[in-house]
């Protein structure tokens, strides 16, 4: 067109040309054969971009596919979207109260339908049909700003009271909507252009609701088989009913528990919660005269000294005496220590367990006989002997802590009776509202933020620089081996997130703009500002979070 502004794009070694007003979903056509997987998002001159924007000056552009965490959440953000979406268009407006996306079950959300509908296979059926035909005609996703106010209006006309409560307290004065059609709904994060990238899905009936099973990064065209974890449903489903008893489903509702004053009655009922919790595991190990080894294991960040000592007290309460081991000191000499793909140490994997020494020792134990535990050298990377013999009298236990406790390959020697397995993580049963979840993964990286820099001096730079290699070990070496366990048990709690905002916002604020962390930084920062923070002085000394926070009672 005559007159019209022609701008370069350079994408890696390449320069091309585009009028002015370009998509840069159209810009990113032009490259897309040169990726395996669907480009979601884009990089412009460095900064994050959704791919309905424009073009509107020449830039430097790079992009991210579904392949990549980023794009990875978009996908699932979108097709969270396209399934309340489907819902509302095969019952009706008139029929649903609520439609809620709760938390990860298998490679999916857990969701349920609230209203005059009945959740069943056929139900299921016409979503997916809808869901599908919605994808096949490419509806385009578009996005709007409104004023907040007029977004609080908006979601009270559409029965969004969650959505309504939670910008009460936003401070910005923009809020961005995201519509399909004639359906307009708030998320938190970047969405894909259109519903034709969202083909990769299955929906499951579930429990009382469904699970919409959806692909991971790894594989992100296949849709994995759908693999329910009993144990973990049920402590999630029941922190979820525990908050929703409280009052407590969402954000906007800790908020306003915060708001009135409410904050100290708030922090003890759920302290009181968890020590009832632990104290039932304690009651469960004394009723089981044959357990000796009582083995912990949980993703980092999950609190799991502190919940070691916790249960040590009580099962102290219940005539035992508990002796603490960690499986570290167990590690083999640093020159037989296994390496990983890069030639680095890998201290994650099971092989870097004297696993042989450990299951000796331990049937030594059983025996009666006395037994000097190993303490681990980190510095000259070997095990030492200068500590007392250890013998098991009648009422001893030996607590032990370990990413591999549930592994049975750890304890293959030893026999089930003798054994007691706990799995411990920080499961978040509080989401944003109703269609916006909040990863548990979100709450360890804050907590595991704050503690490196209390205790290590370590930067939030550096720890999230490593959370994706942790993350992995996670997934080889715990979460395989989550179902083993006896009992779970959910260290998060629910006005936590309130705590940590002004322990860990100065942290964050301090990542350079200019490293590759800097989006996850800023993405956390977005995440708090949902939040009204609150102090840390109603935190008992002997709380899970004081682990993270500081001034606990227990030597963590």
């Amino acid at each position: 067109m005559d007159g019209q502004n022609m701008y370069h794009v350079q994408v890696g070694d390449i320069i091309k040309e585009y009028p002015e007003g370009t998509p840069y979903f159209k810009i990113a056509e032009d490259f897309q054969e040169g990726y395996a997987n669907d480009i979601v998002l884009a990089y412009v001159n460095g900064k994050l971009q959704e791919l309905h924007k424009a073009l509107r000056a020449d830039c430097t552009m790079s992009f991210e596919t579904t392949a990549g965490n980023v794009g990875h959440m978009a996908y699932k953000r979108s097709m969270s979207l396209l399934l309340v979406k489907a819902i509302y268009d095969v019952e009706g407006h008139r029929n649903i109260d609520k439609v809620r996306i709760h938390f990860s079950v298998s490679k999916g959300y857990y969701c349920t339908v609230k209203g005059n509908v009945t959740v069943d296979q056929e139900f299921l059926g016409r979503v997916e049909r809808r869901m599908r035909e919605m994808a096949g005609q490419d509806m385009p996703i578009g996005k709007r700003t409104v004023h907040t106010d007029d977004a609080v209006a908006l979601f009270r006309q559409y029965g969004m009271y969650d959505k309504e409560q939670l910008f009460e307290y936003r401070r910005v004065s923009r809020v961005n909507l995201y519509h399909i059609n004639d359906f307009e709904d708030y998320f938190y994060g970047y969405m894909v252009p259109s519903a034709g990238y969202l083909r990769y899905f299955k929906l499951y009936l579930y429990d009382e609701g469904f699970v919409m099973q959806m692909p991971v990064p790894a594989a992100p065209t296949a849709v994995p088989p759908f693999e329910p974890q009993h144990k973990l449903f049920q402590v999630l489903k029941e922190s979820v009913k525990w908050g929703d008893m409280q009052g407590i489903e969402t954000v906007g509702a800790l908020n306003n528990e915060v708001t009135r004053g409410n904050v100290q009655e708030l922090v003890l009922v759920q302290e009181a919660l968890q020590e009832k919790k632990i104290a039932d595991i304690a009651s469960m190990i004394a009723a089981r005269p044959g357990v000796k080894f009582i083995l912990i294991a949980g993703p980092s960040s999950s609190g799991k000294t502190t919940f070691s000592h916790r249960l040590s007290i009580q099962l102290r309460a219940n005539g035992l005496k508990p002796h603490p081991i960690a499986v570290d000191n167990y590690f083999v000499e640093r020159e037989d220590n296994p390496k990983d793909e890069n030639g680095e140490y890998d201290f994650e994997c099971l092989e870097a367990v004297d696993i042989a020494l450990f299951n000796k020792q331990m049937k030594e134990l059983l025996e009666g006989k006395e037994v000097v535990i190993p303490s681990f050298n980190f510095v000259e990377g070997k095990k030492e002997y200068g500590g007392k013999p250890k013998k098991l009298e009648a009422n001893d236990v030996l607590v032990i802590e370990g990413i591999h406790c549930l592994n049975p390959k750890l304890t293959e020697q030893l026999s089930d009776e003798n054994k007691f397995k706990i799995y411990i993580s920080a499961l978040t049963q509080l989401n944003i509202d109703e269609h916006n979840r909040i990863p548990s993964t979100d709450g360890r990286l804050l907590r595991r933020i704050i503690r490196d820099a209390r205790t290590r001096g370590s930067s939030a730079t550096r720890t999230i620089k490593m959370w994706d290699s942790v993350r992995r070990g996670e997934e080889r070496n715990i979460f395989p081996y989550q179902e083993e366990a006896d009992v779970m048990f959910n260290s998060a709690l629910i006005y936590e997130l309130a705590v940590l905002k002004p322990y860990v916002e100065s942290q964050l604020f301090a990542v350079d703009k200019s490293s590759p962390e800097y989006l996850e930084a800023k993405r956390l920062l977005k995440f708090l500002d949902y939040f009204v923070g609150i102090g840390s002085e109603n935190i008992p000394s002997n709380s899970l979070l004081r682990e993270f926070v500081g001034g606990g009672c227990f030597n963590v």
